[in-house]
């Protein structure tokens, strides 16, 4: 994934078409990055977006608003003195370079036609907004970048603009098809590295996109390469290039188990098309990308305080556990403390004064058996003590069995919270998840006095599907929800399932007294392989049942059941194409 300067050709190409001609009718600065240029012409209305985030810089045409601060930004009110009304003239890319230059014709003070640039820089965390006269020389910019912050260009009013020339790459578009070759087999490194590091513009994505194409492996160092596989990597690499000049793009973007993957300006043959959607425009494939991808980055962020205090109290209770096994374990000796006590009991007389172990026949098994002795104490008194230690060690085994089971049972609980707050989508969806570490002890509820504290309203409901022969399934999103479509929304005749032995979603399948076609029961277990801590992975024990086979222990945590009566299968977790229900 990278906006690269392919995609950034392609977004060019967009913009010419669309908005060459037209006029910057409003200038909006929503956040301290972004600028939102509203444009009206032939192409109607449309709004640019332009943002020189450091961790997202992007630029596309899109239909929605945002709002913006009271006050304009200084940088915002520059561009509505200067560009208010402004003509776009022209939408050009230097070479492949993450870099677009919007020329803008407008009328000064004094009617008088003037020339402007509004610079676009997308490269990560060196990206800016840079407004510049018709002799490039900066105005102002979204971001100033003294010679403090980079020795090699200050971004400042008065300063001359020009792309800082950091890495040693051929431009491709200007590259002759001979010379292709010689610039690959000048790096020392492997086939999809020289790629995207011998051409500007070029995404490591693009790179194993070319090799896929030329049938190497993008791995093998390039002094391996046979001519005939320079020859291909060569030809695919010049095939882009025309495509390029051409303006021949295809933006599209791949999925892996429903999360944005990858995108390109070029079809990313390398994958399924099963996992591939083409879009019309740039514009909407990257709002739409990036839509679903800060969705997720947000419901993370939105996350990591419920997370660290699950990962810390998991950490916690994993180190208890395995103590306690091992506690557990030293507990085991304890029967032999005790068959020592009983033999001294019977054959203590045998023992000499002073002795420092006794040879006996154990009744148990018939085995000769040497017991050791404390010379200081007699043979009584060395039973005694034996058996002292057995009652110790039993009272050790019998605590430590019940504690033992105790935190085991935590560590299972907290792990399926972890599990749930990965499969968490909405914020609606961490209210619960939150609720549950309220009640479990892990957090304290905030606001209101003692006793008066109200619990936050729940609006999350479980995941939604229909099959492929048109029955509705439903996956609970956390352990609350788990409980719930168990033991209050399904019937007895309905089918259960749940991924084996780790934690993960209850699935409910309603069968309305039908008997189930095979399709039902393999797309309700990918569903529970999905949405569990195997999801990713190829093969999923599944455990099914019906629903009346399911039983919730006596003090059990939310969400966790026993069944002895099922069957299982083992099925992969694509869930790819499976139609979900938007409630």
């Amino acid at each position: 994934m990278a906006f690269d300067g392919v995609t950034i050709a392609g977004i060019v190409k967009e913009l010419k078409d669309n908005i060459t001609g037209n006029r910057i009718y409003k200038i909006a600065q929503p956040e301290k990055d972004e600028l939102i240029l509203t444009i009206k012409g032939s192409c109607g209305q449309v709004r640019l977006l332009l943002s020189a985030d450091a961790s997202l810089p992007l630029i596309y045409m899109t239909e929605k608003n945002k709002t913006s601060p009271m006050t304009a930004p200084n940088f915002c009110m520059l561009l509505r003195k200067h560009l208010q009304n402004a003509r776009i003239v022209s939408v050009t890319q230097p070479g492949l370079e993450r870099v677009v230059r919007i020329e803008l014709e407008h009328l000064n003070e004094l009617g008088d036609l003037c020339s402007k640039y509004l610079i676009i820089e997308l490269m990560g965390k060196h990206s800016n907004i840079i407004f510049c006269d018709d002799k490039d020389m900066i105005i102002d910019s979204i971001k100033h970048i003294s010679g403090m912050v980079s020795s090699v260009r200050e971004v400042l009013p008065g300063r001359d603009y020009f792309i800082p020339k950091t890495q040693d790459k051929a431009e491709l578009l200007e590259t002759d098809k001979s010379e292709i070759p010689v610039i690959l087999t000048a790096k020392n490194m492997p086939l999809y590295k020289a790629v995207y590091s011998g051409f500007t513009g070029l995404s490591p994505c693009v790179a194993h996109e070319l090799c896929y194409r030329a049938n190497v492996d993008g791995d093998k160092a390039v002094s391996e390469l046979s001519s005939v596989e320079l020859d291909g990597i060569s030809g695919r690499l010049w095939e882009l290039s025309e495509q390029i000049k051409n303006g021949d793009f295809t933006p599209n973007a791949v999925y892996e188990n429903r999360l944005p993957k990858e995108y390109a300006a070029i079809r990313l043959t390398s994958y399924s098309e099963e996992n591939t959607q083409v879009f019309d425009t740039f514009s909407k494939l990257l709002e739409y990308y990036y839509a679903e991808k800060s969705t997720i980055t947000r419901i993370r962020q939105r996350s990591v305080d419920l997370r660290k205090i699950v990962q810390t109290a998991l950490e916690r209770n994993v180190k208890k556990y395995d103590l306690q096994l091992k506690q557990l374990e030293d507990t085991q000796k304890r029967e032999k403390y005790r068959i020592y006590g009983e033999l001294l009991n019977t054959y203590g007389y045998e023992a000499q004064p002073g002795a420092s172990s006794l040879e006996v026949l154990n009744y148990y098994d018939n085995q000769m058996l040497t017991i050791p002795l404390d010379p200081m104490l007699s043979a009584g008194e060395n039973a005694k003590k034996y058996f002292e230690k057995y009652q110790k060690l039993k009272r050790t085994y019998e605590a430590l069995t019940t504690l033992t089971a105790e935190t085991k049972a935590e560590v299972e609980h907290l792990s399926s919270i972890s599990t749930s707050l990965d499969i968490a989508l909405q914020e609606e969806d961490l209210v619960q998840i939150k609720e549950e570490l309220i009640e479990s002890g892990y957090m304290k509820r905030k606001g209101g006095a003692k006793g008066k504290q109200k619990r936050e309203r729940i609006t999350s409901k479980p995941f939604h599907y229909i099959s492929s022969d048109g029955y509705h399934i439903y996956v609970g999103k956390n352990n609350y929800q788990n409980e719930e479509l168990t033991f209050k929304f399904a019937t007895g005749n309905d089918w259960w399932f749940h991924a084996k032995g780790i934690p993960g979603s209850h699935v409910v399948v309603k069968t309305n007294g039908d008997e189930l076609p095979d399709n039902v029961f393999e797309e309700a277990g990918r569903l529970a392989a999905y949405y569990s801590q195997a999801r990713g992975q190829e093969k999923v024990e599944i455990d099914y049942t019906q629903k009346k086979n399911v039983k919730k222990p006596g003090g059990a945590k939310p969400g966790f059941v026993v069944y002895y009566t099922n069957y299982s299968l083992v099925i992969d977790s694509d869930i790819g194409d499976m139609e979900q229900v938007q409630d």
